[in-house]
């Protein structure tokens, strides 16, 4: 929904090379009515999906495992993160997003999906907003290895894990991915696993 307290918008594509960055210049109405002039940088790489796999009878969750370059650059040592199946939306709806990119990543061919919320991921600087998902897995719907898709440069482990190590795996600090926290703590409070 637009406002009316942004005025002036400019904006200066910066780099287009994976995404796009822009340089947005603007003035925004103050609370006392007064106009201040601001300059930010957006880094706009489309909105994605996330889901959460979880298996009532043997209690376990299906997690993720692939490098991530910036968590390198920032301190990860070996740059690998435990995470739910993500992907970008392209051109797809979320839920069509999710079911092809579960397939993908996990190699499980699910059916029902439920989308439980969706969150900006950090609204500071990226545009992204993520729709979140769960959904039930059964070793019936496994048609792959999964491991993500070869032209995409993706190597991904499948990871099969007792729910309750997922969770513990976040205060040891072996789960540090914000969408994957987000979702093990959504499991926990509606109890989809009891």
């Amino acid at each position: 929904m637009p406002t009316n307290k942004v005025r002036n918008l400019k904006t200066e594509i910066l780099s287009d090379n994976w995404y796009t960055l822009r340089k947005v210049t603007f003035e925004l109405q103050q609370n006392n009515g007064a106009w201040d002039s601001m300059s930010r940088e957006a880094y706009d790489r489309g909105n994605g999906a996330t889901i959460l796999l979880y298996n009532k009878v043997n209690q376990t969750v299906i997690l993720t495992r692939q490098f991530r370059m910036p968590t390198y650059l920032n301190g990860n040592q070996d740059g690998y993160l435990i995470e739910c199946c993500a992907g970008l939306l392209d051109k797809d709806n979320a839920e069509d997003c999710i079911r092809k990119e579960t397939e993908e990543e996990t190699g499980y061919k699910i059916t029902d999906v439920k989308k439980v919320f969706e969150a900006y991921m950090s609204p500071g600087s990226v545009t992204e907003i993520l729709h979140f998902f769960v959904a039930e897995y059964a070793k019936e719907m496994k048609v792959s290895d999964g491991g993500g898709l070869i032209d995409e440069t993706e190597n991904i482990e499948v990871l099969e894990i007792p729910f309750a190590q997922a969770c513990d795996m976040i205060k040891t600090g072996e789960i540090r991915d914000a969408k994957t926290i987000m979702l093990l703590q959504y499991a926990q409070l509606n109890n989809l696993l009891s």
